[in-house]
């Protein structure tokens, strides 16, 4: 972690100097005030009494930053990794970035400024290169942020090939994967992938239509009712359960019947989606499992900064039949 030693040496100043910049003290030249300042971004500096009480010790706080908890699944991974931390003596900063970079920026700089042991993070909004110069243990989920920064998601390459094989099987030919925007390296990317390998296996021809996860809602619903006013699937395999949600509103709309015209199987299956939407068909991530895991990795890194842990850990899936595949019982 940078001290004021390392910030003076980068702006070429004395550390009595970048003392009275932080603490605003004494007449200084904007110009120097602006190098201390940009030394002290480049380092993810940040000037803290707590932390020189701390010396040596842990906080017992742990960051998380989401996109935003309104989305289901986030919200409630976030409950869960809240919840287990809690019982294991943390409490946890929730930031939402909001797929904004400088947002992001500016919460990873309080977390540090917070002293925080570590960091769970599930978005991927600044460069490899800052979240690589992060001080603080990092594991990300489902994202890919760095070579020397583990890894945990489901296993989205099986659940890519499970949604499409069980949407083969009811009869379906002409199947749809309507997916989120695919990152180089992400491991989200393996749904379209597993998709698109059960399509090539088959015989059959791949039909992709990207909708990126900050997408506005109106956007999205456009995007998605164009489609199908062109041309009618038989099914529609969509990488998040909102997306397959909002489908079979359109298909209502347009009179296209689900099941019995088009079958749709989502990707998620967070319990409040299988409890006020019973009838959708989708992959199941395993929540607790994938919290559990994620807490376990960065509690091991917190204990020891070069605790060996492999590049990416993968937690399986399991399909949730109902009607929206499998049509009424």
């Amino acid at each position: 972690m940078a001290k004021l030693a390392d910030v003076a040496a980068l702006a070429g100043v004395s550390v009595t100097t970048v003392s009275r910049v932080i603490n605003n003290y004494g007449s200084l030249s904007e110009k120097t005030k602006q190098k201390v300042y940009a030394a002290m971004r480049e380092l993810n500096y940040q000037p803290n009494s707590l932390a020189r009480s701390l010396q040596g010790k842990h906080t017992q706080l742990i960051g998380l930053i989401f996109p935003g908890v309104s989305n289901p699944f986030y919200g409630e991974l976030v409950q869960t990794l809240e919840n287990q931390l809690f019982k294991l003596g943390y409490r946890v900063i929730l930031c939402n970035s909001v797929n904004d970079a400088e947002k992001e920026r500016e919460y990873v700089r309080m977390l540090l400024a917070n002293q925080v042991d570590g960091i769970i993070t599930g978005t991927h909004n600044l460069t490899v290169s800052e979240y690589q110069q992060i001080s603080a243990p990092l594991i990300a989920f489902d994202r890919h942020l760095g070579d020397t920064i583990p890894i945990v998601s489901s296993d989205n390459y099986a659940g890519g090939r499970l949604a499409t094989n069980a949407l083969i099987n009811t009869g379906a030919e002409s199947v749809w994967m309507l997916t989120g925007a695919n990152r180089p390296l992400s491991p989200t990317n393996e749904r379209l992938r597993g998709y698109q390998d059960v399509m090539q296996d088959k015989g059959l021809k791949p039909h992709v239509l990207e909708l990126p996860f900050s997408m506005a809602t109106e956007l999205k619903w456009a995007a998605i009712k164009q489609a199908l006013e062109t041309a009618v699937p038989d099914a529609i395999f969509a990488s998040d359960d909102l997306t397959a949600m909002m489908t079979i509103q359109i298909a209502k709309q347009l009179g296209i019947s689900v099941p019995e015209r088009m079958r749709i199987v989502g990707y998620d299956g967070t319990r409040m989606i299988r409890s006020y939407y019973p009838e959708l068909a989708t992959v199941v991530q395993p929540i607790e499992a994938i919290s559990a895991l994620m807490i376990d990795l960065l509690l091991k890194r917190i204990e020891d900064d070069h605790a060996t842990l492999d590049p990416q850990y993968v937690v399986p899936v399991q399909l949730h039949a109902a009607a929206t595949l499998l049509g009424e019982a």
